[in-house]
């Protein structure tokens, strides 16, 4: 019942087919993430956060469609991200360190157990059922905002820093490909609570693709202006290590690695000649001393100034 409802809306089928393919892209993102975890048998300071947020997001939408009853391709994507997503919370759990693994549990408990069972509660007995698909529609929106938003930490450290190391490309591309298909799902089936979040994730989409391309070059521009500070004469390999050590804040000078053998040995002869002449001044001074004790009486000590 739920395909044909869908199928009477011919584009909104075929974009919310578009949309199971590409955010099926998306919740498939983390697999090589978390077979690094599984082969190293350690985190190495991933958070389970997003992991958890996505999978209660995930939970609703797929709560909100099984009320809806005419929203089948939302019953299967937000199916498969939920099991997507407790595979990753699984695998973290197993391989956290102590701390973590604790946190994660109690998260879990909190978000994904217990105010996802109160929603489902507060909606099912509280809310009559004309009401119901509406709150739990803004609702989700609400979250979904919130989901949408959590990548602006990364754009201020992109503009902060000028890099785009922690802000892959191909993720920024799909989430906005994914954003726009279940934007126009949302909107030829007039259902507002799934079109009005996929602005923000295709706006912001659009702004992480925009800083990709601005700033991913840094490096290179860093390189190629140091480069032509550079003397003329600069060995290839002093070069290089001036490029790596300004990344640090530090400076190289190219020297020469052939010593000087004329001016060491001037230097040697110059240095011997002055401990002599301090030789020849310590013996004078020790004749002087026994000069003087000889002149004094056995009666006579040297007065006091």
């Amino acid at each position: 019942m739920a395909t044909v409802a869908d199928s009477h809306h011919p584009l909104a089928f075929t974009f919310g087919v578009l949309g199971n393919l590409v955010s099926t892209m998306v919740y498939l993102a983390p697999v090589p993430t978390f077979y690094r975890i599984y082969r190293k048998k350690s985190t190495e300071g991933f958070h389970s956060v997003p992991y958890l947020v996505a999978m209660f997001s995930s939970m609703l939408w797929l709560y909100y469609a099984s009320l809806k009853k005419n929203a089948m391709l939302l019953i299967t994507i937000n199916s498969f991200g939920s099991f997507a997503e407790m595979i990753y919370i699984v695998i973290f759990v197993v391989y956290a360190p102590k701390d973590a693994r604790k946190l994660t549990v109690k998260l879990f408990g909190i978000m994904n157990v217990g105010l996802f069972t109160l929603i489902l509660v507060v909606s099912h007995f509280l809310v009559s059922r004309a009401y119901r698909v509406p709150v739990l529609g803004w609702i989700n929106v609400a979250i979904s905002t919130s989901v949408f938003a959590a990548p602006l930490s990364i754009v201020s450290q992109v503009i902060r820093t000028r890099s785009v190391e922690f802000m892959p490309f191909r993720l920024s591309f799909f989430l906005t490909l994914s954003a726009i298909m279940w934007f126009a799902y949302g909107l030829f089936l007039k259902d507002i609570c799934v079109a009005i979040p996929n602005v923000l994730g295709f706006v912001l989409g659009l702004l992480q693709m925009l800083l990709y391309a601005m700033y991913r070059n840094r490096k290179q521009v860093i390189i190629e202006d140091h480069e032509k500070k550079l003397p003329a004469a600069t060995p290839d390999h002093v070069k290089n290590i001036v490029i790596i050590a300004t990344l640090a804040a530090s400076e190289v000078h190219p020297a020469d690695a052939q010593p000087n053998n004329r001016n060491d040995d001037g230097d040697v002869n110059n240095n011997a000649a002055v401990t002599e002449a301090k030789e020849h001044e310590q013996t004078d001074d020790h004749r002087h001393v026994e000069n003087a004790s000889v002149e004094l009486q056995p009666n006579e000590t040297p007065s006091a100034v």
